[in-house]
């Protein structure tokens, strides 16, 4: 990663590698992406211009360039890969193999996996030390923060390393040192969901009543300060007083609601199948996804004022 203009292999050019090319278009890197669908490689030019512009960056400060085949990209200057295919452990292992027979032995391989330990996925390969996470939310152009994931065999200053290279892409990067299942973001998502759903049934609120309560109570909070943050302010003593009697109370099933399960199995999977908690048409679909990147967007501005100014 020391050459003028570098360049990232990014494996797999669906819904979270597209958004991860954007990034790196952003930060004006020479952009490879292997995918094997001729039809996601040829979406994939607008796709990058649309986000580069929702960035403001001019599309014409990226390089991309895109192939149907790990062999087929330019490894010898390939500096960083990011692995984003499909959920499929024995897949990534595959892919990780040939990246390490392919790649210069100096730059890390990365994975986007969000399911995976990190140790699994490099499991097998002979230079594990320079395997890392890097995970990213979606969309992933919009959303700042990257988890960068250590396993127990990860070089630390290769996670150090990615770390730096994210700030200087304005990203929020936080260092994941222990390679725990769901890391840290997904953990943090899922025990307040988990709450959230038990919440709605045992009846006590509605799907739009914990949204609500979310966006416009503790939620609203958060682009100005994260949750240890705000009990700094407000106090850990009032929070151990209210946590001693308010934990015997909270869900701590092992088991997913039966009833969103059930509401799986029907098929009613939320937007792509027109029907979750909510029915959709592809009108109200396409409005609320707008609604939603715009408020992001805004969101946005104001963390980069915030850290800049901070």
């Amino acid at each position: 990663m020391s050459r003028q203009q570098p360049s990232v292999a990014i494996i797999g050019g669906g819904i979270m590698g597209g958004d991860i090319a954007t990034v790196f278009a952003a930060a004006n890197w020479n952009v490879h992406v292997m995918s094997p669908s001729q039809k996601t490689r040829d979406a994939l030019p607008a796709r990058l211009a649309a986000g580069l512009n929702k960035l403001g960056v001019a599309p014409a400060a990226a390089g991309l360039q895109t192939c149907s085949t790990v062999e087929a990209l330019p490894w010898k200057g390939i500096d960083l890969v990011v692995e984003a295919a499909l959920e499929d452990l024995p897949l990534k292992q595959r892919l990780f193999a040939q990246f390490e027979s392919l790649a210069r032995p100096d730059i890390p391989l990365a994975t986007n996996t969000s399911n995976f330990p990190i140790g699994e996925i490099g499991r097998g390969l002979t230079t594990r030390s320079r395997v890392v996470g890097l995970h990213f939310f979606m969309p992933a152009h919009l959303v700042p923060l990257v988890e960068v994931v250590s396993a127990e065999t990860t070089d630390p200053g290769v996670a150090e390393r990615l770390v730096k290279l994210m700030k200087e892409m304005g990203k929020a990067p936080i260092w994941v040192k222990k390679d725990v299942p769901g890391f840290v973001g997904n953990r943090l998502q899922h025990a307040m969901l988990r709450e959230a759903l038990y919440l709605i049934e045992d009846g006590v609120v509605s799907a739009e009543g914990v949204d609500d309560a979310v966006r416009y109570g503790f939620g609203f909070r958060f682009i100005a300060c994260g949750p240890m943050l705000q009990k700094e302010m407000s106090g850990w003593d009032t929070n151990a007083l209210v946590g001693k009697a308010l934990y015997p109370h909270l869900h701590a099933e092992k088991e997913y609601p039966a009833f969103v399960q059930a509401m799986v199995d029907r098929g009613h999977v939320g937007m792509k199948a027109k029907r979750g908690f909510w029915q959709w048409t592809e009108e109200s679909i396409a409005r609320e996804k707008a609604r939603i990147e715009q408020c992001l967007q805004a969101g946005m501005d104001i963390l980069k004022r915030d850290r800049r100014d901070g």
